[in-house]
């Protein structure tokens, strides 16, 4: 199971991947494949993509996750996006929506892990706070205001309470241990251990291996959850392909209906119609040519493709192919003359300049400190040698903090802020180095970003990536072109 970024792998046509995968998306992936199967489905024999919110087990194993990151001014929007994207579309297709966080808010059967790909706003309060501000200042500033992270993720940790929580984004290793607080004196208390791990390059803390109890009797195929495919058939009619704001069902007198949890005789009706077989079938479907080094593609822009798996999927559980309603609504709007001005419309939206109101008020999601526009290719520093931020041993500073769960610290419930304790793990550091606190901040700030989108002259857009770790990128020759 994989919860981490995007990597630079191609499907030849023939392989198949020797360990079973299942992840979820992030902001660096191709959106235009993945926007292919919003329920789920193979994206290459044995890599299994969860949707835009999805959940399946794995022998006695439920596993559930989130695609994408938050960003409040797109968070009510319906899926509306489709290739071809132009500039704000090609971000906001991989931001998370309000109707996948209320779909997973109807589960009520234990979790056991649960992936997203930006972190739970607050989960820093729950692990080695200092050390993470050792590794990466920068948060500081958002650790404080306590706006670092998803607030729609951090809702779901509250809801679902799974036993493991793993994300990724932030490129940095972190654990931390939550105790969640009963509602009730015959709730038995739950715990959530986090994990978040650091980008794959060398000398990087990026994989960590993890037993989890299962049934060694179970069979190794991929399953369906049922309640999670109940709660799709009755969240149907809210599936929405449109740009337009809107709030998810809520009991506060405006909604008839407001609880889609699933019933146990809807459970049991999704058991009958697959004959209590819920194996997910292998059937993988290219929809794109297989990628060949050896024969350089020019640059064809995306199409919208209908995936055989959705519609297979959509046909057997009575769903809304989101991909089809999308490409119906785009006919009928460009037959009336609709659709390019829909466009427009929505370039101006999605800058967030003309924001609807947000049940979330701040916009954060993580890196915004230094990078608003969120897509981040590489990172400053990103060849620095990370043993230079241990800290000695202590009560507050586990031995050997990022090598294991058994070495997070337990925080208390509260999720106060105390800015002596950020501060202290600062003053610290300046210490050691001699480094003014005025010449850290201004670094931080002065920081500059990667996206480039054209010289001073007005002239190309293209985007540049600079390359660092030739041994794992490409040849030198290639470094210098770029």
């Amino acid at each position: 199971m994989s919860p981490t970024r995007g990597t630079d792998w191609y499907y030849s046509g023939e392989k198949k991947a020797p360990v079973l995968t299942v992840f979820i998306g992030g902001n660096h992936e191709a959106s235009n494949h993945l926007q292919e199967l919003p329920y789920g489905g193979w994206v290459a024999p044995n890599i299994y993509y969860l949707g835009y919110a999805g959940v399946v087990r794995f022998r006695g194993v439920r596993i559930g996750g989130i695609s994408g990151i938050f960003k409040s001014h797109d968070y009510r929007k319906g899926h509306f996006e489709c290739p071809p994207y132009n500039q704000q579309t090609i971000r906001s297709a991989y931001h998370v929506r309000n109707i996948e966080v209320f779909k997973l808010k109807q589960l009520k059967r234990p979790m056991d892990i649960f992936m997203s790909h930006d972190w739970p706003r607050s989960i820093y309060h729950y692990g080695n706070k200092k050390q993470l501000l050792k590794m990466k200042s920068f948060f500081r500033q958002e650790v404080e205001s306590n706006t670092l992270g998803s607030p729609a993720a951090s809702e779901l940790l509250q809801h679902l309470k799974p036993t493991y929580w793993f994300s990724a984004h932030l490129h940095v290793k972190f654990a931390a241990f939550m105790q969640h607080e009963t509602n009730s004196k015959e709730e038995l208390p739950k715990a959530t251990k986090f994990l978040a791990l650091d980008k794959c390059l060398p000398h990087r803390d990026f994989l960590q291996i993890i037993e989890v109890e299962h049934d060694p009797n179970a069979g190794d195929s991929l399953e369906y959850d049922a309640e999670w495919i109940a709660v799709l058939k009755a969240t149907n009619s809210l599936v929405n392909v449109t740009q337009s704001s809107w709030n998810m069902p809520e009991k506060n007198g405006l909604h008839a209906r407001w609880d889609y949890s699933a019933t146990e005789e809807a459970i049991k009706e999704v058991l009958e119609e697959l004959n209590h077989n819920l194996t997910i079938p292998c059937n993988f479907t290219l929809t794109a040519a297989c990628y060949d080094p050896s024969k350089p593609q020019k640059n064809m822009e995306p199409v919208h493709t209908i995936n055989p798996q959705t519609t297979e999927f959509c046909a057997q559980f009575g769903l809304t192919d989101i991909n089809d309603r999308i490409q119906q609504a785009k006919e009928e709007s460009s037959g009336r003359g609709e659709y390019e001005e829909e466009e427009e419309e929505e370039e101006m939206d999605s800058t967030g300049s003309a924001e609807e109101p947000s049940e979330y008020n701040t916009d954060n999601s993580g890196l915004s400190s230094i990078n608003p526009d969120e897509i981040m290719l590489d990172e400053e520093g990103g060849d620095e040698d990370l043993s230079t931020c241990s800290v000695d041993p202590s009560p507050d500073h586990p031995p050997e903090f990022s090598t294991s769960f058994s070495d997070i610290r337990i925080m208390p419930d509260s999720m106060a802020v105390s800015s002596d304790d950020a501060m202290d793990s600062n003053n610290e550091e300046l210490e050691k180095s001699g480094v003014s606190k005025q010449g850290e901040e201004k670094s931080s700030t002065e920081r500059p970003l990667k996206r480039i989108g054209g010289d001073e002259n007005g002239g190309s857009g293209i985007k540049k990536i600079k390359r660092r770790n030739q041994a794992i990128y490409a040849a030198e020759d290639e470094d210098k072109t770029d």
